[in-house]
């Protein structure tokens, strides 16, 4: 696989750290010749959805996805009624930006629960909620596996071939965003990654590194190159597979990047 070029990557706007206004992405984006955006929804809120919708336009970028829905799992009705239309109105901001997806951090426990399979259960009966509304605003969802250290308290689906047993319960609304961060360490994710593009449900593939110390699990990523990721590997096998998306660089960096 030759090297990836820039009409080729994605820049979620996480990457810029807190501090960055959508403009600012977008005007990097053109610099630089990314072939797309994934804007966080703080961040089109910021502008405003008609306004980042023309931002966006503008520029000629493809939006790879919008972060995010989810967080499904909550103690009580009122809390999980919330969530929902929460993530209603999260679809209505991924159709109007044409989003290739809207990206599902599903949510971990709720507050003093050490219920996990409920938690799950929580998690399908939400998405399953979203699905006719999706189709009918013509989005697709994308559950995004996190790493197990996140169970807790961001997301009780961590590992593709959990989120890939979701989708197919749940149907063709639903697919996969594969972050390398919070999945290169499974035995399974190459053949996983794979089932996942034979299925047309690799909807979003996320870039950046895993540091050897990491310093913080959240907010210390690497750029690509700089850790100890397989990225060459990981990439070459999506790109057999049948992927043909844009390749999101997100990397969530306090202490270096950031600044």
């Amino acid at each position: 696989m030759p090297p990836l070029t820039a009409q080729q990557l994605s820049l979620n706007t996480a990457t810029l750290g807190p501090g960055a206004s959508l403009r600012d992405a977008v005007r990097g984006c053109i610099q630089y010749g990314f072939g797309g955006i994934a804007p966080w929804r703080d961040k089109v809120a910021e502008v405003g959805l008609a306004h980042a919708c023309r931002l966006i336009r503008d520029a000629g970028l493809q939006v790879s996805g919008l972060c995010r829905g989810g967080m499904f799992p909550a103690a009580d009705r009122a809390v999980r009624e919330k969530n929902r239309a929460d993530n209603l109105r999260a679809i209505e901001e991924a159709a109007a930006l044409e989003a290739a997806c809207l990206v599902l951090v599903v949510g971990g426990l709720p507050a003093g629960s050490k219920d996990l399979l409920g938690a799950r259960q929580q998690v399908e009966e939400g998405i399953a909620e979203m699905l006719a509304p999706a189709r009918a605003a013509g989005v697709r969802l994308a559950i995004e596996p996190l790493h197990p250290m996140y169970a807790g308290d961001r997301a009780c689906v961590n590992t593709l071939a959990q989120a890939l047993a979701l989708c197919e319960r749940l149907g063709t609304e639903v697919g996969i965003a594969a972050d390398v961060y919070h999945l290169w360490w499974d035995p399974d994710v190459i053949p996983q990654l794979q089932r996942a593009c034979r299925a047309q449900r690799l909807l979003a593939f996320h870039l950046s590194d895993w540091l050897v110390p990491t310093q913080h699990l959240l907010t210390d990523r690497g750029m690509m190159g700089d850790g100890v990721i397989d990225l060459p590997r990981l990439c070459q096998s999506v790109a057999n597979a049948g992927f043909r998306g844009l390749y999101e660089v997100e990397i969530f960096s306090a202490d270096h990047w950031w600044r």
